[in-house]
């Protein structure tokens, strides 16, 4: 089986950004049309996210558990979990906080 990105990971790659630092992180994602919607984790917390990704490289948003919205590139590998069209997989990445509602506008 060759590791490849899928949309999917965009996702769990905007998991792994939370907070605005570099992190791994782990999560499942399910393909809805050329865009993921996943949830992933890692040492930052919880997120759900949406995202799309081209070979290695995914792109995604989400909202972590905390309401602050995060944005955020990263690499990574999946693969499905049977034929469910559900992947899994790890990646790494760096993004930022684009909105978080404990700070004031500025």
């Amino acid at each position: 089986m060759t590791p490849r990105l899928p949309q999917s990971l965009a996702a769990l790659t905007l998991a792994t950004l939370l907070g605005g630092c570099a992190s791994v992180g782990v999560g499942f994602g399910i393909p809805v049309g050329p865009v993921s919607i996943g949830v992933g984790a890692s040492n930052h917390g919880v997120s759900l996210g949406v995202g799309t990704g081209v070979g290695p490289v995914g792109v995604g948003v989400g909202v972590d558990q905390g309401g602050r919205v995060n944005a955020g590139v990263g690499v990574g590998t999946s693969t499905e979990i049977g034929n469910s069209g559900v992947r899994a997989g790890v990646g790494v990445g760096t993004g930022t906080t684009i909105y978080d509602p404990n700070k004031p506008n500025r």
